[in-house]
């Protein structure tokens, strides 16, 4: 074999190291994770202290959806927010793409990969205007003025708001403005965007339009999704499942496995997709479906197949 030769096989041999590197690189990365905070008793005259986040270990790849779950309480907001080191571990460490949030010098870089879309949208409008308002976080940045309208101008294309970019936010839809939120994340250009109940307070129509605007970014831009809601109809459209329970990971698989454990679930204060538990109603009656139903598509093949 001549020197050229094994020149080339070694550069193919890298190029297929770094390739496979890229695809699955961890976004997010919690080792141990603990957080505690304290509150103040007014009977003992002392601070007392309480874990909201107990030795939480979590890895989420480059390009994932993953929904996380959990009751009021569980921790679900509070891991979310180590996401983007707007809480730091109290023990244990958390890595954004292998930046440690612990270290204040990364901060800026985290916050710039992961972007954050909260519950109401009321409270992250801070313009008068919906282009000025995308606009907001990218001249944070420094970006050129150039370049700011060109991504405002994209990121209001990709989540269907263009037409609305002279608009008034106050003058929007619950739907419409978190769209403008997601669009004023979008023009930063992050690679993982973390919805906090994003779809809470808004009405059915509002969440479709969140929800198709969620997915598009995930499934054509790649972007890394994080996805916390109460709606188990939007987690069964998710790469994953992570359910929490008192600062803990109880489990985390695909959406088939996890919500076909019905009385598991159940039993975390959780729902599951009601075409979910209608399969485990028929299940009980004899009828012979699988357990794993998760989409009305689904349950409608396997009763035509029955008939």
């Amino acid at each position: 074999m001549s020197i050229e030769m094994i020149k080339i096989i070694l550069l193919y041999f890298a190029f297929c190291v770094t390739l496979i590197m890229v695809i699955f690189v961890e976004m997010v990365k919690t080792n141990n994770l603990v957080f505690k905070y304290s509150r103040y008793n007014a009977e003992s005259d002392e601070k007392e202290y309480f874990s909201a986040l107990k030795d939480v270990n979590l890895s989420i790849n480059k390009g994932e959806f993953i929904a996380i779950l959990g009751h009021n309480g569980s921790g679900k907001s509070t891991l979310a927010k180590h996401m983007n080191a707007l809480l730091t571990p109290t023990e244990g460490v958390v890595y954004v793409k292998g930046l440690n949030t612990k270290d204040e010098n990364n901060t800026w870089e985290i916050r710039h990969l992961a972007g954050m879309v909260f519950q109401n949208p009321d409270n992250q409008i801070v313009a008068a205007v919906v282009e000025e308002d995308v606009a907001f976080g990218v001249e944070n940045l420094g970006v050129p003025s150039e370049e700011i309208r060109e991504r405002v101008d994209d990121a209001l294309k990709w989540v269907n708001m263009y037409d609305f970019s002279k608009n008034t936010p106050s003058l929007l839809s619950g739907g419409q403005k978190q769209r403008i939120a997601i669009a004023g994340i979008l023009a930063m250009k992050p690679e993982c965007i973390i919805f906090d109940e994003a779809t809470a307070m808004l009405d059915p129509i509002g969440r479709k339009e969140v929800m198709q605007a969620v997915i598009r970014l995930n499934r054509e831009e790649g972007i890394t999704v994080i996805f916390i809601t109460h709606h188990m109809d939007e987690a069964v459209l998710a790469d994953r499942v992570v359910v929490m329970e008192d600062g803990e990971i109880v489990l985390d698989d695909v959406p088939k496995k996890i919500f076909c454990q019905v009385e598991k679930l159940k039993s975390l204060a959780l729902d599951v997709p009601q075409v979910t538990e209608l399969a485990s109603l028929l299940i009980k009656k004899g009828i012979n479906l699988p357990n794993d139903i998760i989409t009305i598509d689904e349950m409608a093949d396997y009763l035509c197949r029955l008939k």
